[in-house]
């Protein structure tokens, strides 16, 4: 007998879109509180294992306030330290290197009369070309990055709130496994799948960054050191996140030594990128993200959009989070799990994450009949 329907699916499909759309805005709306707020909790969350070694080991109660808050700031500091020196330099650099720039220009002019495209039209987008203006797209990502990060003290004080309440927040959780034992784990799972992304992102970030400021200074770009930690850097944002790293080294060799090295910087750069985080990254990231390509990008997309440049770098923490509070959280919500990962449920069909999209009751087994004589 089929379950009757007290709400037809359709309205309850536009009423959960309808109640995204109203909870993105007011996001949007209050982000310079809920952008500070969200990186807080990432940062927590990512030296929560520091407290966790501490505590084991019996270590006095105000360490393990002092020392994650202390290697926190450390990280905070170390970001907005760097973010500043790029905005600054990428400033410096812009006015230093005009000359060569409009000489790039009359070698392209040049160049397209010699291909017999020396028309007014292309004359025209050539010497529409502004060396200002395309700078000022790299200065406006780190800009609006560092814009978030200078309400440092917001930040602190939000740090500190959760470091000391981090500990009774732990054992709040583990006694409330037993009422809500769904809502429990898909946090667990949150913080777990949060800190191994971090983990991962970081070390091959890190080998990313040595190889493009390797290459960099191979090639004789200024400031290989500062563009290889901001590849670091844009190594958390998923997809774009190597694009943005590249178009300032990218600019630097075309100033400095021309198309020829641009070329190498771009062959160079995707090169390294490509063969470690789309062949060996993955194997070691495995599962952790729980997100599929797609869904990976829509994430990057509309959180970029609501939070602007530190939505962008926390597009996969904050999709971890809504898919944590959404849909792992529910026992019967396998079949989503499955859509938005992309990976196939194994196991019994009974509707939960490890389950399979579709579950029919088993039909009995017939009663082979008896042949007549």
């Amino acid at each position: 007998m089929t379950e009757q329907r007290l709400v037809p699916r359709a309205l309850i499909v536009l009423l959960c879109t309808a109640g995204a759309v109203v909870t993105l805005s007011g996001l949007m709306a209050v982000g310079s509180i809920a952008g500070p707020v969200l990186l807080a909790l990432v940062l927590v969350l990512a030296v929560s294992p520091l407290r966790t070694w501490l505590d084991k080991r019996n270590a006095p109660g105000w360490t393990l306030v002092a020392a994650p808050l202390a290697l926190v700031l450390l990280m905070l500091f170390g970001i907005v330290t760097i973010l500043t020196i790029a905005v600054a330099q990428t400033a410096k650099l812009a006015s230093t290197y005009g000359p060569q720039f409009n000489r790039l220009l009359t070698e392209a002019q040049n160049l397209a009369a010699k291909l017999g495209l020396g028309t007014d039209q292309v004359n025209q987008a050539i010497k529409s070309f502004d060396l200002g203006k395309i700078f000022t797209l790299v200065q406006g990502f780190a800009s609006g990055l560092l814009g978030v990060f200078s309400s440092l003290v917001l930040i602190v004080i939000l740090l500190l709130a959760m470091c000391l309440d981090a500990q009774s927040f732990s054992r709040i959780l583990a006694l409330g496994a037993a009422h809500r034992p769904e809502l429990v784990r898909a946090l667990n799972e949150f913080a777990h799948r949060t800190r191994r992304y971090l983990v991962v992102s970081t070390v091959f970030g890190l080998i990313c960054a040595v190889l493009d400021t390797v290459a960099l200074f191979l090639l004789d770009v200024p400031l290989p050191l500062l563009w290889g930690v901001l590849a670091l850097i844009t190594n958390y944002i998923p997809n774009l996140g190597f694009v943005i790293g590249l178009v300032p080294p990218a600019l630097l060799g075309l100033l400095a030594g021309g198309p020829k090295t641009m070329l190498f910087v771009i062959v160079s750069y995707m090169l390294i990128n490509f063969v470690i985080q789309s062949l060996i990254q993955p194997k070691f990231l495995g599962d952790a993200v729980g997100l599929s390509t797609t869904m990976t990008l829509l994430s990057l997309l509309m959180w970029a959009f609501v939070l602007g440049p530190l939505g962008a770098l926390l597009a996969i923490p904050l999709s971890l989070l809504v898919r944590a509070l959404l849909i792992d959280s529910d026992p019967n919500g396998g079949w989503a799990a499955a859509l938005i990962s992309g990976v196939p449920p194994s196991g019994p069909s009974d509707g939960s994450p490890g389950g399979s999209l579709t579950s029919a009751p088993e039909s009995p087994k017939a009663t082979p009949r008896r042949k007549r004589p």
